[in-house]
């Protein structure tokens, strides 16, 4: 069997080289690749439906990113062992390639589309998502599926002052920023990542690296399309009927109306949403009932179209938003803390009906996540949990558990806040749950508001705070004009041109997530963008500072502490005890949680309690048992046993030193427990360390005055 391999390659600036082939494996599939880096290998396969479903009026695509542990030679774990439900990592960069693809299909392309990327072999310091999209690209470019493409991305991170494209696992802890950025040959349409307070410059510098980066891979894509034969006619499809004379008749009976709406001022979601529904309607009645059952899905399509347009000429010749706001302006802020009396951490941020209920939980290094994938793992100490009921919109929705949105959204905040956490002398582990209570635009960026106000409000002592804010952009593709927006609603996000979120500081970003549906986009509305997210986050977190402007001066009174100890490490065993033994009676009897860990050549021992007592009572155990035995010294011990030739006395916990008979006093004693029973305190002095087997010799005679003799007495 003959194969027709087609297969191109190129290199990175430094060196690596990077390699797209098709025709060898999945040639069932519509399109299929495998991009090769080194040791890492993704295989991408894309399918189509032939025909799209009759009541699909939109573009039903799917994108899985998976990752096979056969692939850096591990075993799942769990008990079926074997990949099971994608892990958040997976989720992630599938919804990264999803929304770098996304944009590109035709808008008249309704077909059932799925596209899956999986890690089929890895290198252990080598992250492969920043290839997940170049690959997915190639498949669809190399299929006769209909695709605006090409399209990549890369990543692109600030080390040591300098921007590297594709960095290591390792060299990513050094970067100051790393963005994810996809772009086509022409235009950057989706960006996300995190910095550690950069400056705009910075940021748009980086993305301007990133792109140059991106056009080389999207060329390569291009000319390995022109030699696959199959990818140079695409395939002829009609998902859409028309009828032309309808959608005139909707625009001029609608437009008017909707441009009205939109100027009215309405800040009212609900009541905006209910005069534009009327206005369809109003339109529907003047059709006879024959001609509304046929064409009332035509009609909601062409109404749709209408009041986008309206809506954004509204925005773009009269300056004025949908909620009768200011192009620049925020919407009414308020924010409480402590608010939730028993929980670490509690704080409302509202922002005009976006409404977010964020808590701070603060645990040991027990309560860590463990991270066991392919390629990364290790343990978080920090986590951020994003919920979206349903009623938070006002829809009745079954619950389905924990969705992609709910993932994205939680890391983009995650990535936000852990840029401020303390990074010394941190002992807990810290979850922050955000339920969204109310949605018009923007939770995520709540998320972030709320987050900052519950960690102060836990005491958790955060450099700086940070806020973030979601900006849109309106442009006119006829002609120069254009309006960038602060503060969207959700509306404006559906309707608009770009979907910008924007954290940080008073003195930087700490993350960013970019969406752009428009061609084009140039660099200077960028550039206004972010100057005016900077204003709007200066604005937002003077809002917030009324509420709290730093963390508080300590932990509520019923908050876990946390203090650590360091021992040397030949003593871990001994503080652990046999089968546990020595630690859980420590535990036991001061009601502490303990941990110890392993760290070169310590042991790092983080003790929890409320209880400030609790905690030095087990630290002062703990340093009876790693205490040395010193020459000399004075112990106040208690007596273990007692045998014909003496007692053995416990001077430091598992330490025991002989007092023999003839140490116990100056006078001659026949029989020790005449003296001593066992359980009785002693004090004793250390007056000897065999060097050979470590045996203690005590002596409490030498504590007492010797008595004088008789002969003395008398002579005086």
């Amino acid at each position: 069997m003959s194969l027709n391999v087609v297969k191109k390659s190129f290199q990175l600036k430094d060196g690596r080289e990077i390699s797209i082939e098709t025709g060898k494996l999945a040639k069932q599939a519509d399109g299929s690749v495998v991009v090769t880096m080194g040791k890492t290998m993704l295989l991408a396969t894309v399918v189509s439906a032939q025909e799209a479903r009759e009541d699909v009026d939109f573009m039903p695509l799917s994108v899985d990113y998976r990752e096979k542990y056969a692939a850096t030679g591990k075993f799942p774990g769990g008990f079926f062992k074997r990949e099971g439900r994608p892990s958040e990592y997976e989720i992630l960069v599938s919804r990264l390639v999803d929304r770098a693809l996304r944009p590109l299909f035709p808008d008249d392309y309704h077909a059932e589309t799925q596209v899956l990327v999986t890690l089929i072999s890895g290198e252990n310091d080598v992250l492969p998502d920043a290839l997940a999209a170049l690959a997915a690209s190639s498949a669809l470019s190399v299929s006769d599926i209909p695709f605006n493409g090409p399209v990549s991305e890369v990543r692109v991170a600030k080390i040591d002052g300098e921007y590297v494209i594709n960095p290591s696992l390792s060299e990513l802890e050094k970067a100051d920023l790393e963005l994810m950025v996809a772009a086509t040959l022409d235009n950057i349409n989706m960006v996300e990542g995190e910095m550690k307070e950069v400056s705009e410059d910075e940021m748009l510098e980086a993305l301007k690296i990133a792109h140059e980066a991106i056009k080389e891979q999207c060329k390569i894509q291009t000319e390995m399309t022109e030699m696959v034969e199959k990818a140079r006619t695409k395939r002829e499809y009609c998902h859409e009927t028309n009828d032309e004379d309808l959608k005139v008749a909707v625009k001029e009976a609608a437009y008017q109306k909707c441009y009205e709406i939109a100027l009215s001022g309405n800040d009212d979601k609900q009541a905006r949403s209910e005069a534009f529904e009327a206005a369809r309607e109003e339109f529907l009645k003047t059709l006879t009932d024959e001609d509304r059952e046929e064409k009332e899905t035509l009609v909601k399509r062409y109404f749709h179209d209408v009041e986008k347009e309206a809506v954004r000429n509204a925005i773009l010749n009269e300056r004025v938003r949908l909620d009768g706001r200011k192009l620049d302006q925020i919407r009414p802020i308020w924010c409480e803390t402590d608010y939730l009396p028993s929980v670490h951490g509690s704080a409302i941020f509202t922002r005009g009906e976006t409404q977010a209920l964020v808590t701070v939980t603060l645990g040991n290094k027990l309560n860590a996540q463990t991270i066991d994938g392919v390629v990364i793992e290790g343990n978080n100490d920090f986590m951020l949990h994003y919920n979206f009921p349903p009623f938070s919109v006002g829809e009745v929705r079954k619950f389905m558990g924990t969705g992609r949105r709910e993932v994205g959204h939680g890391n983009l905040a995650q990535r936000a806040l852990k840029q401020v956490l303390p990074s010394d002398n941190n002992p807990y582990t810290i979850r922050i749950v955000s339920d969204i209570l109310e949605s018009n635009g923007s939770s995520s960026m709540a998320t972030v508001c709320g987050g900052t106000l519950a960690l102060m409000d836990a005491g958790v002592k955060i450099n700086k705070p940070v806020a973030g804010i979601a900006m849109g952009l309106i442009t006119d593709q006829d002609s120069d004009k254009y309006a960038v927006l602060s503060d969207i609603l959700g509306d404006e996000d559906h309707l608009g041109d770009m979907d910008f979120k924007v954290t940080g500081t008073k003195d930087g970003i700490t993350a960013c997530q970019m969406d752009i549906k428009v061609d084009g986009l140039p660099y200077q509305v960028l550039v206004e963008a972010l100057e005016q997210a900077r204003q709007g986050r200066l604005f937002i977190l003077g809002e917030m500072a009324k509420a709290l402007d730093k963390p508080r001066d300590d932990y509520k009174d019923f908050v876990p502490r946390v203090e650590k100890m360091m021992i040397d490490k030949e003593f871990i065993g001994a503080v652990i005890g046999p089968g546990g033994k020595v630690i859980q009676e420590i535990q036991a009897e001061t009601g502490t949680n303990i941990n110890i860990e392993e760290e070169g050549a310590f042991g790092i021992i983080e003790i929890m309690s409320p209880s400030k007592d609790s905690i030095e009572k087990a630290k002062d155990w703990i340093k009876g048992i790693t205490a040395m035995p010193e020459l000399n010294e004075v112990y106040l011990g208690t007596v273990k046993s007692i045998v014909p030739f003496g007692a053995f006395i416990e001077i430091l916990p598992g330490k025991d030193g002989l007092l023999h008979i003839s140490e116990i006093d100056w006078k001659r004693i026949e029989n020790v427990e005449d003296v001593l029973q066992v359980g009785d305190k002693v004090k004793v002095k250390l007056i000897g360390i065999d060097s050979r087997s470590g045996k203690l010799k005590l002596s409490r005679k030498v504590l007492i005055d010797r008595p004088q003799r008789k002969e003395h007495h008398e002579n005086n």
